[in-house]
């Protein structure tokens, strides 16, 4: 089965980014707003309390914190990806570099904490969007106490395995 380990910001936050997510995201009906903290992968179900074990120990020794988006930028040319910048992206390292001891495997691209709002758009169309999007004022701020690790059903939609809660 797929698995990934993710953060869902604040309501307040998902609404203003699903309101670009909605035009710029094929995947807006898949998954609500997120941050990634361990790409996709592949996972025996028999390995999943080690996975759970260690993601317990993560959560129990990360202390929750606030992170403020504040504006919005592009991955591009890597990817045609669009997304909300973060400001104070140390947190979100130290839980990712805590969350890689567990993996064997590098991930694909480098860890860049952000919140996509949209993705495969055409290049031409991913320079206009992020030239309109570039001039509206980004500052919203959330609290960061949980994280959640999600797996992938057959439809493609994701749902939350289970919930792990920051030291607070």
């Amino acid at each position: 089965m797929k698995y990934s380990v993710v953060i869902f910001p604040s309501s307040q936050v998902q609404e203003v980014a699903n309101s670009y997510r909605k035009r710029y995201d094929p995947t807006y009906a898949l998954i609500p707003p997120f941050i990634r903290l361990k790409e996709a992968f592949d996972l025996e179900e028999s390995a999943l309390p080690q996975l759970v074990d260690h993601l317990e120990q993560v959560a129990s020794s990360t202390d929750a914190f606030s992170v403020r988006f504040h504006r919005v930028s592009t991955f591009h040319p890597t990817n045609n990806v669009i997304y909300l910048g973060i400001q104070n992206k140390e947190p979100f390292e130290a839980i990712h570099q805590k969350i890689m001891a567990h993996f064997a495997q590098k991930e694909v691209y480098a860890f860049v904490p952000h919140l996509t709002i949209g993705r495969d758009l055409a290049d031409d169309e991913l320079k206009d969007v992020v030239s309109q999007l570039s001039m509206a004022k980004i500052d919203l701020t959330t609290l960061v106490d949980r994280f959640h690790l999600v797996y992938q059903l057959e439809d493609g939609t994701w749902t939350v395995y289970q919930t792990f809660l920051l030291q607070k």
